[in-house]
């Protein structure tokens, strides 16, 4: 298959895995507070989320049992019937239905991620990583938008019931789409019926500490920044609306442009070179924000450090999973994949629960700088990952 087909592939199944995201992130707690329920009780809808956490301890079995677009099929209806069923349920008085329901969702959106990113390993070559991952965070992003942000403004001129039966028909049409997508190799019987095993051996390979600890900490300083960024917007005077227009339009956009031009730098000069020169590129940005807290900067400064943060998050990232997707083996996409994604997933949530006490501290400026310090313990690692990653010509796009 020629890699123009494949992107488009790409770009479609990254949509489908956006889309669900987006409602239950950007969605749901707008549905509910319109509807009187609590800020403790919508609070407690980020314990949904728990399934994106966890979803490795079944990503064996989407391993292991039929086809990996069949799983994404699946999964996708499933979601689109929850959606479909949600608004007969009193959004006033959210109870152990509603909750059942918003958990299975979570769920299926989760075992979804799961087929998605192993089905996208199989399906791409070595060298066609980064390009294809330019491709997979500009149509995630998309969808989060439409998900998330586009949904609402329709719920204000066409109501809450008629959003979620869009989005329901949505999801179905994504469900066909998979169904079409093309078919890959199902793996060895005998790696599918290994259980463990072949993780355990994977975990084992000389350099795979490094691999692991490099996940954690690659994107420390940016996990550790992101709470923080939109309290210091406020404290500095910025309105909720331009943080809207910043975060959401202008800002959604240069990461978009950085993700794509990542993806090409990848493809074009290799991981191992992309993580050293678009990681520093990512980690040095936090300094812009430093710069301007530190000399109390105006509305212009705060605009350009958020541009520039990001521009060069989108050329990290397209790296980084570039090479969360090199170093698994296509039969086992799918729990490798999970484990290394749950790494990343837990150093968000421990940076981001430690950032508030670090800032209050140290004040914006010192914080941001140290931001930047913890980013750089990732490079002392590159040496030990540098046999997992084959660098090889790029792909004829």
């Amino acid at each position: 298959m020629r890699t123009r087909s494949k992107l488009w592939w790409v770009a479609l199944l990254y949509f489908a895995e956006g889309f669900p995201f987006g409602i239950a992130i950007d969605n749901l707690p707008v549905y509910f507070r319109v509807h009187g329920v609590s800020l403790a009780d919508i609070g407690l809808l980020s314990l949904l989320g728990a399934p994106w956490t966890l979803k490795v301890l079944w990503a064996p079995l989407v391993d292991r049992y039929g086809e990996r677009r069949h799983w994404m099929a699946a999964a996708l209806g499933c979601m689109a019937l929850l959606l479909a069923v949600l608004p007969l349920l009193d959004p006033a008085t959210p109870g152990f239905w509603t909750w059942s329901l918003l958990l299975l969702f979570t769920t299926a959106s989760a075992t979804q991620d799961i087929a998605i990113d192993a089905y996208t390993i199989g399906l791409l070559r070595s060298g066609e990583e980064g390009v294809a991952n330019g491709v997979r965070v500009s149509a995630y992003r998309a969808a989060l938008v439409v998900g998330g942000g586009g949904l609402v403004v329709v719920a204000g001129t066409m109501g809450w019931p008629t959003v979620f039966r869009v989005a329901a028909v949505i999801l179905l049409v994504l469900a066909v789409a998979a169904l079409r997508s093309p078919a890959l190799p199902v793996p060895d019987p005998r790696v599918r019926g290994a259980g463990l095993a072949p993780l355990r051996a994977w975990l084992h390979r000389p350099g795979a500490l490094a691999v692991l600890l490099f996940v954690l900490v690659y994107k420390l300083g940016d996990a550790a920044m992101a709470p923080m960024v939109k309290p210091f917007w406020l404290d500095r005077g910025l309105t909720v609306e331009e943080i809207g227009l910043v975060s959401t339009s202008v800002g959604v956009g240069a990461s978009l442009v950085g993700a794509m031009l990542g993806g090409w730098y990848t493809s074009r000069r290799g991981i191992f070179r992309a993580l050293w020169v678009l990681g520093l590129a990512q980690a040095a940005s936090n300094l812009g924000y430093a710069a301007v807290a530190g000399l109390d900067g105006g509305r212009a400064s705060i605009y350009a450090a958020s541009l520039l943060e990001s521009f060069t998050g989108g050329l990290g990232t397209a790296a980084f999973l570039s090479l969360l997707m090199h170093v698994c083996d296509k039969e086992r996409a799918a729990t490798e994949y999970a484990l290394l994604s749950a790494l990343f997933g837990l150093t968000r949530s421990l940076a981001g629960a430690a950032s508030g006490f670090a800032a209050a501290r140290l004040g914006y400026a010192d914080f941001f700088a140290l931001t930047f310090v913890l980013a750089l313990p990732a490079y002392a690692l590159l040496p030990g990952i540098r046999p997992w990653i084959r660098d090889e010509s790029p792909p004829a796009a």
